[in-house]
């Protein structure tokens, strides 16, 4: 079996948790032009999946991701646009994200991991952003994305060097929200994940659209929380020290999506 067919994107749902799993082993899990193609529809299935309610997204093995995979394109492929849908699909989808990070995450990795909403790592684990080694044109809407999380100085840092980073530099940027010993990544996400599975999804949906910079949605969200009765649970649960039992459900929001209309 060759590199390309060892590539794929492998995805399980269970407690809530969807996970998704690049997994190309003999590339460190490159990206290959079939798994950038790959990973919006498989994005949109887990989105309308109502058993989802938190996505977790890692590598196989001890890598997350060294980047795309350029032998795998054809001719008449434009890697970046394969990568720039695929990093919007991650950062439109309508529940919480979490980027589980081991080893290399560079070039391509590091744009799926910046669009998700959070991001853990091992000790040990790399970072970079490597387009002025090839010479390409970082997209404007990556680089937003980038900027707005590790600020504007720390993104031309990466992007106009391409110099790896260790993950206590990472932590310090601001690109990662957790830092974990050796052996301890996946209780860790795992068990952050199961407290996500329990909070109301109205205020992650809302949430996330705000932080993206969706600022116009305040009428949007008022109408929902008062049609959803799920303040009222809520309030209810926390007083009767019980579990509250939320009903609104996210889904794939109506019209422009949050990651896409971040103004980022």
């Amino acid at each position: 079996m060759d590199a390309a067919q060892e590539a794929a994107l492998l995805h399980t749902v269970a407690d809530g948790v969807a996970t998704v799993v690049i997994s190309h082993p003999a590339k460190r899990n490159a990206m290959t032009a079939a798994m950038w193609r790959a990973l919006p529809e498989v994005l949109d299935g887990l989105a309308a999946d109502p058993a989802v309610r938190v996505l977790v997204l890692t590598g196989a093995g001890p890598t997350f991701c060294a980047g795309a995979d350029i032998s795998s394109l054809t001719g008449d492929e434009d890697p970046q646009a394969l990568a720039v849908a695929a990093e919007e699909a991650l950062a439109a989808f309508p529940k919480p994200t979490l980027a589980a990070i081991r080893g290399f995450c560079v070039g391509g990795g590091s744009q799926l991991a910046a669009a998700c909403d959070l991001r853990f790592a091992e000790e040990g684990a790399s970072f970079g952003v490597t387009p002025a080694k090839l010479g390409i044109v970082y997209p404007a809407s990556s680089t937003r994305r980038l900027a707005s999380l590790v600020g504007p100085a720390t993104a031309k840092y990466l992007l106009f060097s391409a110099e790896l980073i260790d993950a206590e530099h990472a932590l310090r940027a601001g690109f990662l929200n957790e830092l974990l010993p050796a052996g301890q990544l996946d209780k860790r996400v795992a068990d952050f994940a199961r407290v996500l599975t329990t909070r109301s999804q109205l205020t992650q949906a809302s949430a996330k659209e705000f932080a993206n910079g969706r600022t116009d949605r305040d009428a949007h969200w008022a109408q929902q929380a008062a049609g959803s009765g799920d303040t009222a649970e809520g309030v209810a649960a926390f007083l009767e020290r019980r579990t509250p039992s939320f009903g609104w459900t996210a889904g794939r929001p109506a019209g422009p999506a949050a990651g896409s209309a971040s103004g980022r």
